[in-house]
């Protein structure tokens, strides 16, 4: 795994790509979402179909819909079948607390879509408490007929926290790594989707792999690894334009980049000429770089606490991979910071800072693990035999993964509390390297 890594880059063939953005077919970029696990009872709820009103027989998008899988997908809350429902109500006083209280729903939601002009959308809609008879919270927003899936997962997203008082993640977005077999070659394409997998766009593709993508504080830009010209190279690419620039290509590995939380510098992993793989600090303005370990062990795999003071990385000097942290400044001596277990490795920080997700080796097994910085503690989170590469949702509330599933690389996710578990598998391929979207900015 860890090792594994680190010895690829040495081995680098000639990258032919297309780079540039592009929709995927359903069948390459579409995953799946599959319960595994959720809380033990989870909340019954019913999503009335939102009413229709404009032109045409039908709105052009399924809110209420969406909004059902969002919060089942969720494994907090169990949305009742439309088949089911006692009655479709769209405005607050058709609502009959009692109807409702009888099947046993604890929470309501209804709702409607308003055309109020040609592609300009108001959607509309009210959560009831059914037990207390009382509306929680109503809203509306106004969007275009192209926004009507992204203001589906704001009401989602909205619902859900006010429900269990966490942000809702369903308005962001993943970006991860595809491989698929292809006549005699396999490609491997970089997908950005939404949270649940739709809407899935082509970063870039290659017949050689792509590595390590990391989100920009904005969410804006992608930085990647990839391998052309007989060399590993970091790329950073705008998502909205497709244009990327390469930002390292120095002699020997170039990997693993992170960007700062100001989103002006990488931390990045680079061999150089002397061979000894360190971490390194890159200012994207200048490309001024600032060699941050020094030790003959390799270090790499780092990712900054959430202030920028300093940052966290895996490293063998201790004869196996560990987290380490050191500060952001050269000549800082580097902490030891996990100690239970043999191999803990991939350190990703948890929003608040207070958090480390790891792959942890758990009696031969490789598995997510919660560790704490301060303390060493650590709470084996996935029950995988391979999995790697967590990332944080930007509501620390989940963490998703790679692991393997009947010999296929498909993602996971799993609550911080363990008891959530989901599979995210793809519909055609395999998929790896997950990495979470911060939250948008507005």
């Amino acid at each position: 795994m860890w090792m594994g890594i680190c010895r690829s880059w040495t081995g680098v063939r000639v990258l032919t790509g297309i780079i540039g953005i592009s929709i995927l077919s359903s069948a390459a970029g579409q995953l799946r979402i599959e319960i595994r696990r959720g809380v033990e009872r989870p909340v019954p709820m019913a999503i009335v179909p939102f009413a229709w009103e404009g032109s045409g027989v039908e709105s052009p998008f399924d809110v209420a819909g969406l909004i059902s899988a969002d919060l089942g997908q969720s494994g907090r809350f169990q949305p009742m079948d439309v088949r089911d429902m006692v009655s479709r109500p769209s405005l607050p006083e058709d609502v009959s607390y009692q109807d409702w209280r009888i099947v046993e729903v604890d929470y309501l939601v209804i709702g409607r879509v308003i055309e109020d002009a040609p592609d300009r959308y108001t959607v509309v809609f009210q959560l009831f408490n059914v037990l207390q008879g009382e509306e929680i919270v109503g809203y509306r927003l106004t969007t275009t007929e192209a926004e009507l899936r992204r203001a589906s997962h704001r009401v989602s997203d909205m619902i859900f926290e006010e429900l269990t008082g966490i942000r809702g993640v369903f308005g962001t977005r993943i970006a991860y790594v595809s491989e698929q077999q292809e006549g005699t070659e396999r490609q491997f394409r970089l997908i950005v989707s939404d949270a649940d997998g739709a809407n899935a766009l082509e970063v870039t593709s290659s017949s050689e792999p792509l590595m390590s993508p990391s989100w920009s504080p904005d969410g804006r830009k992608l930085a990647y690894v990839s391998f052309e010209g007989a060399q590993s190279s970091v790329y950073v690419q705008t998502l909205r334009t497709g244009v990327r620039d390469r930002v390292s290509a120095r002699a020997g590995i170039n990997g693993a980049p992170v960007f700062s939380p100001d989103g002006r510098k990488l931390a990045l992993t680079l061999s150089r000429d002397q061979g000894n793989v360190d971490v390194y600090m890159l200012d994207l303005a200048t490309q001024v770089l600032i060699r941050l370990t020094r030790n003959l062990a390799i270090d790499t795999e780092a990712v900054w606490a959430p202030d920028g003071e300093s940052i966290f990385f895996t490293s063998d000097r201790a004869g196996g991979p560990q987290i380490y942290n050191v500060s952001a400044r050269p000549g800082a001596r580097a902490q030891r910071v996990t100690f239970e277990g043999s191999y803990n490795a991939r350190p990703r920080v948890s929003p608040s800072g207070d958090r480390l997700a790891v792959v942890h080796e758990d009696r031969g097994n490789y598995r997510i693990a919660l560790v704490d910085p301060d303390t060493g503690l650590t709470q084996v989170l996935s029950n995988g035999r391979s999995d790697e590469s967590p990332s944080f949702a930007p509501n620390g509330a989940l963490i998703i993964y790679a692991t393997q599933e009947g010999g296929r690389g498909v993602l996971a996710s799993v609550s911080v509390d363990g008891r959530i578990h989901r599979q995210i598998a793809s519909v055609a391929g395999q998929v790896r390297e997950p990495v979470w979207s911060p939250f948008p900015r507005t």
